[in-house]
């Protein structure tokens, strides 16, 4: 894909941002308001998904295997 063709797709992608979110009737200045909250806001659910979904993950899995019959790994290893 050449440089041309990726900026005229990323260009696309930006104009399908604007009428989605309808901030196209924006001002300059809303514009950026509005775009600096919503990044921030995504930025945290990113950032809370990597810190905190492995945890539930391995809770829930220590959970689930201790119901039905499983060996957790701090089981296993008193028994060595």
């Amino acid at each position: 894909m050449s440089f041309k063709n990726m900026r005229e797709y990323l260009a696309w992608l930006y104009y399908q941002y604007l009428l989605i979110t309808g901030i196209y009737v924006l001002e300059p200045w809303e514009k950026s308001i509005f775009n600096s909250i919503f990044f921030a806001a995504i930025a945290m659910v990113i950032y809370t998904s990597y810190v905190f979904v492995p945890i539930h993950v391995r809770l829930a899995l220590e959970f689930f295997l201790g119901i039905f019959g499983g060996q957790t790994e701090s089981t296993v290893a008193l028994m060595n």
